[in-house]
């Protein structure tokens, strides 16, 4: 009786040592990355991924941090305060210009930048060429900034000497700018566009019309974070993929998880979000990013001859990609988006 006592005993305690063991293995441990984003309806991908428990199915414990602009994010993630952030296409590429050693690796959103003007000086507003010898509010670092400034160099208008760019911190205060008088137009992200209609102003431009597929939040990590734990990002990755599909299939929800980030109204955030400008791919986009570069180069925004595509790895979004196709075989979405890669990421 004693003995048999005894094996029982010890079968009990090997069974809880073994759940122990299974609780505390690596393997089922949660990564914590801090994820840094804008307060725009474009980065839904990371709400919804929060939201949804995308990021929690992929062991990552994700805490989301907000900035109102991209530098501050950039800076952010520079200095080790975050881990990745997706904080416009400008941003990263003038940091790695400046020596950062940051690699981009997928993409929330692109295109979505408008120019606005009050109602009295949109009708002279059709082309940049009109903004010649004006006053335009936009934000520092922001990607419809650059097409802005790209697009007046293709039209032969020097951004330095023909008209005076004022650069603000935050899509609100270049709205206020224009709505003022302060300056003749404005360049702001969606959102925000709609918002500046509602206060009576009027959208003149689309960055999609200067710069045709545009790409824009690019997400970015630090070369060093990305080589000690590549498996992460791929996983990373697989999170935001699933969250790009949950938003295409459930409108409603989505537009009510965008809610608890962003301070506007559902019919705005729907009409941004599903009837707007933008582009909700997650795909890196090596191509536009290469051009956008080229671009930036020959507009003066940069002074770098630095050959920017080592800094673009797409290997971790394959991979995540691949994975959810092979695992969703039936699926026209992923079939879909492996075309897509194939175009943009030669």
């Amino acid at each position: 009786m004693i003995k048999r006592a005894l094996t029982l005993a010890t079968a009990v305690l090997a069974f809880l040592l073994g759940g122990l063991f299974f609780s505390l293995s690596p393997s089922f441990a949660q990564d914590h990355i801090r994820v840094g984003h804008l307060p725009a309806t474009g980065h839904a991908k990371f709400f919804i991924a929060k939201e949804k428990g995308f990021f929690s199915d992929e062991k990552i414990d994700a805490e989301l941090i907000e900035f109102i602009n991209s530098a501050d994010g950039l800076t952010a993630l520079r200095s080790g305060k975050i881990d990745v952030g997706a904080f416009g296409t400008v941003a990263p590429l003038v940091h790695i210009a400046q020596g950062a050693d940051l690699r981009i690796i997928g993409g929330i959103m692109g295109e979505d930048a408008s120019i606005i003007a009050k109602p009295e000086r949109a009708q002279s507003i059709t082309s940049v060429a009109d903004l010649k010898g004006k006053k335009v509010a936009t934000i520092r670092m922001a990607t419809g900034d650059a097409v802005f400034r790209g697009a007046l160099d293709k039209a032969g208008i020097s951004w330095k000497k023909d008209l005076q760019i004022f650069e603000l911190k935050s899509p609100p205060a270049v709205i206020e700018a224009v709505k003022s008088g302060e300056v003749d137009a404005g360049i702001v992200w969606g959102p925000l566009d709609l918002t500046a209609e509602k206060n009576g102003l009027t959208v003149v431009i689309r960055s999609r019309s200067l710069s045709p597929g545009h790409p824009c939040c690019r997400i970015t990590v630090g070369n060093d974070t990305l080589q000690k734990n590549a498996g992460l990002w791929t996983r990373f990755l697989r999170a935001i993929l699933k969250a790009e599909k949950f938003a295409k299939d459930n409108q409603k929800e989505t537009v009510d998880i965008i809610l608890k980030y962003v301070k506007l109204d559902a019919d705005t955030i729907r009409k941004a979000y599903y009837e707007g400008c933008l582009d909700q791919s997650t795909d890196p986009n090596r191509t536009g990013i290469k051009e956008f570069w080229r671009t930036m180069q020959a507009s003066e925004f940069v002074s770098s001859e630095l050959d920017i595509a080592p800094f673009i790895v797409t290997a971790p979004y394959k991979s995540a990609l691949d994975s959810l196709a092979e695992e969703n075989p039936k699926d026209p979405f992923w079939t879909n988006h492996e075309k897509v890669y194939s175009e943009r990421n030669l």
